[in-house]
């Protein structure tokens, strides 16, 4: 038979204790209708000896005070350490870097806010041992966007920021917001800057070792200037030609020498061996290639940039400096972007050599156009190897890993150089990669399965920062005025911007990168 329970019914005159009976007989009833009704997936459950499985509880738990409905189960505390909680509850996010530093946005997993401050990691993190970035991600991933974030809110921290490449021209913009100084060189343009000019005196120098520092660093400049457009190295005469030349015009000329100064003692073959005191006249017709080089920069096409005196005189004291070269290898030939930014590393080290500068930020933009050059790589090197005793952070920001690789063969110097520069980045920033640099990408950060696959779906303004071995995945927030003076796709129409901005007024985003 079939035990049911049917709904209470109470008369209307009953009184309170009848209608309290009448409902606790109900209950009772129907929980012996449940407990004596059939169970027909029971009927089908057999164990190997064709017994009936029934249920050690009923379904609906177990009953009484100690049932875990009611909470009054207590368990024994158990003790573990961090490692072994990490492995019991393995969905923990990183606890981030602190809340010390310039704040980037937010950490996607910790949902907190994200801070970095290479200063203010070294000497603090493990692991952390150079202050030196690099920065990567396909066109479009707001990479640029993030870079100039950083250096933004680097001088709010006092920081001094020098942009010596600047391919784009996309830092002038910034750099006059700030108050800062740039000089834009190329055909046409009235900026020039002479190779010559004698930097600041560094404080604590004594004048006579300042001159004969000021005398290495132009022989220095103007070898590396005239290798540039040999494309080769120098002669020992040709050397000596040189060392003949700059001492002539130098002495003989109150005023600051120019380029065009010593290629003319070079092209005067009996004027130069009477300077050198060479009667045998050798030096002269040894310096006929170094002469036609050096007249290319005056009056060949490379005219125009550094046959004059300079401009612009550089303050190092200003916020922010910036060489725009928006102008220079356009057209596929490098030649002109080396020199100038030959010129301006030149002058940047020496500013970077006072020790009265304070902390600086370096910021190598399309840092894939220097990375073709031996030379240059050769400048940054001892910029990336110095970072600590100059006090500066070197920022280099290129689209692919593999363009470290295009630096030149496996075995070449120029390789060699480009994947030191990777070494001496205690911090690598990778913004989304294609499918095909995926491999590259994670040979050369030693990227996990699970990195690398974050690296090929992260969306726009979000990035893997790797940090001494630690791992974090960051949305970079942009502030409305950032996004304004930060807009590099100007050029590609009012949806563009239209776009950019719609993302900065959703509720939900605001502030966030584009």
């Amino acid at each position: 038979m079939r035990a049911s329970a049917s709904p209470l019914f109470t008369p209307r005159a009953a009184d309170r204790h009848a209608r309290r009976t009448a409902r606790k007989a109900l209950a009772e009833a129907r929980r012996t209708a449940r407990d004596q009704r059939p169970n027909r997936r029971a009927d089908k459950q057999r164990d190997g000896q064709g017994e009936r499985l029934r249920a050690v509880y009923a379904t609906s738990g177990r009953p009484g005070a100690a049932s875990a409905r009611g909470g009054n189960v207590k368990l024994a505390p158990h003790r573990m350490t961090t490692a072994i909680a990490s492995g019991a509850y393995p969905f923990l996010a990183e606890g981030g870097l602190g809340a010390h530093g310039i704040y980037i946005g937010r950490d996607v997993h910790a949902e907190g806010s994200f801070c970095f401050d290479p200063f203010e990691l070294y000497g603090k993190l493990d692991g952390f041992t150079n202050p030196n970035i690099l920065l990567a991600g396909v066109i479009g991933m707001g990479k640029s966007a993030l870079a100039k974030s950083l250096a933004l809110r680097a001088i709010a921290h006092g920081y001094r920021i020098y942009v010596p490449c600047d391919p784009k021209g996309e830092w002038t913009q910034v750099s006059s917001a700030l108050g800062g100084q740039t000089i834009a060189l190329g055909p046409g343009l009235p900026g020039r800057l002479n190779p010559l000019d004698a930097p600041a005196r560094p404080h604590g120098f004594n004048p006579q070792d300042w001159a004969g520092e000021v005398r290495k660093r132009r022989l220095m400049l103007v070898g590396s200037l005239a290798r540039t457009v040999l494309g080769r190295d120098l002669h020992p005469m040709e050397h000596t030609a040189l060392d003949v030349a700059l001492d002539h015009t130098t002495a003989d000329q109150q005023r600051t020498p120019l380029l065009g100064d010593i290629a003319q003692l070079l092209g005067n073959q009996d004027e130069l061996n009477r300077a050198a005191g060479d009667h045998t006249g050798q030096l002269g017709s040894a310096a006929r290639d170094l002469a036609h080089a050096l007249r290319r920069l005056i009056h060949g096409d490379l005219a125009g940039m550094f046959d004059a005196p300079s401009t612009v005189a550089f303050d190092p004291t200003a916020p922010m400096l910036s060489i725009d070269l928006s102008r220079l290898g356009s057209a596929g030939d490098d030649t002109g972007l080396v020199l100038a930014m030959t010129c301006a590393s030149a002058w940047m080290e020496a500013a970077l050599a006072d020790p009265t500068g304070g902390r600086r930020w370096v910021v190598y933009d399309e840092a894939w156009r220097v990375l073709r050059h031996t030379a240059l790589l050769e400048r940054m090197q001892s910029q990336w190897k110095l970072a600590r005793g100059l006090g500066i952070a070197n920022l280099m920001v290129i689209h692919r890993l593999s363009d470290l690789l295009a630096a030149g063969d496996a075995g070449s110097r120029g390789r060699a150089l480009a994947e030191g520069l990777l070494t001496d980045c205690s911090t690598r920033i990778i913004y989304r990669q294609e499918a095909d640099q995926l491999a590259a990408t994670a040979h050369l950060l030693g990227l996990t399965g699970v990195e690398t696959a974050a690296v090929s779906q992260l969306p726009r303004g979000r990035g893997l920062w790797k940090v001494a071995g630690r791992s974090f995945v960051t949305h970079h927030v942009l502030h409305p005025a950032e996004l304004q003076l930060f807009d590099t796709d100007a050029r590609m129409g009012p949806k563009i911007r239209d776009f950019a901005t719609a993302t900065t007024t959703r509720p939900a985003a605001r502030g966030e990168a584009a």
